[in-house]
């Protein structure tokens, strides 16, 4: 069976709880690629001091990660998601987070709190901040290549389709995630970044697909417009 059509056996179950094997030497091999703490630091202040009410109704963020920086904007008409998301980069939520999963020619996905509190690999995917959100479909809006989405438990447990409070997953190949429009919230897209994307995409990674060298989230940072 090819990678794409694996991908697509596993699409049903975006939370899986999927154990990844990851050595010290690994996690120390990304310090390098991190931004100056400087840098960071600013940023971070500028985030403190913002508030949900200050931001504009499709507002972008930086994920910044150990391989590059993802921009990302928010969509106006899944508000819920929206502010949901930027909430949770305001609070600093999504610092030191692992994409945890990572299939390429199908999506990345982060957002688990649980790759940054423990070692117990196979706990990761099962995290979030303790709620859901209530699906947000709008037939717009569908799995493009740099598509957001909010990653979210199987059908048989889920019937309402209810979102992961934190957990999303960017598209990798629209083609190979066309089967998820109308089942799982698509609330914003990439605007720059793509090749990091691709980057993150081919990482190599483990039979679980858990990359072999962390690709950790920096920060989440609200971009001025």
């Amino acid at each position: 069976m090819n990678k794409i059509m694996t991908a697509i056996a596993l699409s049903a179950a975006l939370l899986c709880a999927d154990g990844c094997r990851n050595s010290k030497k690994a996690e120390n091999s990304t310090t390098s690629a991190e931004a100056p703490a400087d840098s960071l630091q600013a940023d971070s202040l500028k985030r403190d001091a913002l508030k949900l009410a200050d931001l504009p109704e499709e507002p972008q963020f930086d994920i910044v990660t150990t391989m590059g920086t993802i921009r990302v904007k928010l969509y106006s008409d899944t508000p819920k998601h929206r502010d949901n998301f930027a909430k949770l980069a305001l609070d600093g939520f999504y610092d030191g987070i692992l994409f945890h999963r990572v299939i390429e020619g199908f999506m990345i996905q982060g957002g688990d709190p649980l790759t940054k509190e423990t070692e117990d690999h196979s706990l990761w995917g099962t995290g979030g901040p303790g709620y859901t959100v209530p699906a947000e479909f709008v037939a717009e809006h569908v799995h493009k290549k740099g598509a957001l989405a909010a990653a979210r438990r199987g059908d048989a447990a889920n019937p309402y389709k209810e979102s992961s409070g934190s957990q999303f997953y960017i598209v990798h190949d629209g083609n190979a995630c066309f089967h998820l429009n109308g089942d799982y919230s698509v609330f914003g897209e990439t605007v720059d970044g793509f090749d990091v994307i691709d980057k993150i995409a081919s990482t190599p990674v483990d039979r679980r697909d858990c990359p072999l060298v962390p690709v950790k989230i920096i920060k989440v940072i609200p971009v001025e417009q």
